[in-house]
């Protein structure tokens, strides 16, 4: 815990800024720790006309060096080198899942809404901190560490474009890039199971059973904006993804975890150019 900063924040908002912008990842992960703790023990208040601007971008360390997507190679889980690669994707996915939700606690820290928004969303910042933990000690035990491999950005470009729109953040974040995860974690769970790496496929594991909590916060509070406006919440949904979202919405789609979390086919089927194809 980054016991040092705890006592001279007075809001939550300069409590995730602080772990926002940390450019030291042990750091970032025990400030994001201290936060929740400090929230949860309802030692801050949220916000005050005082505290720093958010950042454009959130801190990182000089390595990983940052590549367009279709660079970063995919290599096969059957050999070592396979499974680094793997690893320090999700790693880098896991960490800009931790800056995603500083992010939305901090900038969107005056909207209205309930104080249970921002429980939420630091749990959700708060797995995601354990989450990259887990995986940079994973990397650690086949000799190599996070910034080791290249990495792409395309994660934190979600955030600038909608920065403007809670609405927007929530559509596209976790309704969207958190929900693929639904969609892939189970099969490389398989995967690593089955060349016998079963140490990498516990860790995704605890990721896959908390990553469906973090999408049903996500669909909670859209689901909230929505009602609270008197939108049909898929509607919305498909017109703020066709907007804002430049990737693809593809399947298979593991329909049943994701509507877990509340986030059922009506909303993203239509999005998808084979919208009949499922997960299985």
């Amino acid at each position: 815990m980054a016991s040092t900063d705890s006592n001279r924040f007075a809001t939550l908002r300069q409590a995730a800024v602080s772990a926002l912008g940390e450019a030291d990842l042990d750091q970032k992960v025990a400030k994001t720790q201290a936060a929740t703790e400090l929230w949860f023990d309802r030692r801050l208040g949220l916000h005050a006309p005082t505290d720093p601007k958010v950042p454009p971008r959130p801190g990182r360390p000089d390595k990983p060096d940052l590549v367009p997507p279709k660079t970063v190679k995919r290599r096969s889980v059957h050999t070592d080198a396979g499974r680094i690669a793997l690893i320090h994707a999700l790693c880098h996915i896991e960490l800009n899942a931790v800056d995603l939700a500083l992010d939305i606690v901090a900038r969107f820290a005056d909207q209205r809404v309930p104080r249970s928004f921002f429980d939420g969303w630091m749990t959700v910042a708060f797995e995601e901190a354990k989450h990259f933990s887990l995986l940079s000690e994973r990397l650690k035990s086949f000799g190599s560490f996070y910034g080791a491999l290249p990495a792409h950005d395309g994660l934190w470009q979600a955030a600038g474009a909608t920065s403007h729109d809670l609405s927007a953040r929530l559509a596209v974040v976790p309704l969207i890039l958190e929900a693929r995860g639904l969609d892939v974690t189970p099969s490389l769970i398989e995967k690593l199971n089955e060349v016998g790496d079963e140490e990498t496929a516990a860790i995704l594991k605890i990721i896959y059973e908390d990553e469906k909590g973090h999408v049903a916060v996500g669909a909670k509070w859209f689901r909230f904006l929505c009602a609270r406006e008197r939108i049909n919440p898929a509607t919305r949904f498909q017109a703020l993804v066709r907007s804002l979202f430049h990737g693809e919405v593809k399947p298979p789609f593991n329909d049943l975890a994701r509507a877990e979390a509340g986030l059922t086919p009506s909303f993203y089927r239509t999005l998808s150019p084979l919208s009949n194809s499922s997960f299985g």
